[in-house]
């Protein structure tokens, strides 16, 4: 069973416990972030994951609302408010447009009014996961919705730019980009699983879905990145000793 990533955003601070407390009785559920105003929110959020948002969509004097977050964040979201009917065309445009999953409840609510919508959503989060994206800063662009399948490797090389945490990013299906502030300490944060995304030299993770070949003699992987429209090539990637006997069972 997947164990979910929560944020919960809610200004009222006993209405704040009681979520936290009805969702400690949802087994696959783990908190990462609580906050009451989305300026703190956010700024947790720089070294956080998460991959569920429950928000309240009025957060009384603060400088944003709820669905305001949820159309910044673009992830699966759970509004429980006082007030889910003045923004149902806004719920609509979010699922639609964002393609997400998007769920709500009406306050006043149970326990178990409560745990039984979550837990609906959440089959519909997961039913609808099969595919799994990833939200990634690039140089010129924030926050952008990447499918993970897409990615062939992410490379540290300073030649191409790589300065600091800045990192390049290669797909099957456009051109590559500059990773802005990414460490590779820190990919399964972002949701880049090192049971995907394998390390064959300090320079390089790569998506083991996407190894073409392995050249035992150079050691060398064969992968395929989009160049430019409408166009592929090879391209070959060192392989260090160490990481040579993971490189042969993957492709045996």
């Amino acid at each position: 069973m997947h164990q979910y990533k929560v944020a919960l955003l809610e200004d009222n601070k006993k209405q704040l416990e009681k979520l936290e407390s009805y969702l400690t009785k949802i087994p696959n559920v783990e908190f990462v972030l609580v906050s009451t105003s989305s300026d703190d929110f956010f700024e947790q959020l720089k070294n956080k994951h998460i991959e569920i948002l429950l928000a309240d969509l009025d957060l009384g004097n603060d400088s944003m609302t709820g669905m305001e977050v949820a159309q910044e964040l673009k992830i699966p979201v759970f509004f429980a408010s006082i007030n889910t009917a003045d923004y149902v065309e806004n719920m609509e445009h979010l699922k639609r447009d964002a393609e997400i999953c998007i769920d709500h409840i009406t306050k006043p609510f149970t326990e178990e009014q409560f745990i039984k919508s979550f837990k609906r959503f959440l089959r519909e989060v997961d039913f609808f996961s099969n595919s799994q994206y990833v939200y990634l800063d690039f140089n010129k662009t924030k926050r952008n919705k990447i499918l993970i399948d897409d990615i062939v490797y992410l490379c540290a090389d300073k030649e191409l730019g790589s300065i600091f945490n800045n990192k390049q990013i290669y797909f099957t299906n456009r051109t590559p980009e500059n990773l802005i502030d990414f460490s590779f300490s820190k990919m399964e944060e972002k949701g880049l699983l090192s049971t995907q995304f394998i390390t064959i030299h300090k320079s390089f993770r790569v998506n083991k879905k996407h190894i073409q070949k392995y050249h035992p003699k150079t050691q060398e992987i064969e992968v395929k990145v989009f160049h430019k429209a409408n166009m592929t090539e090879t391209v070959k990637l060192s392989v260090s000793e160490n990481y040579q006997n993971v490189i042969k069972k993957i492709v045996s």
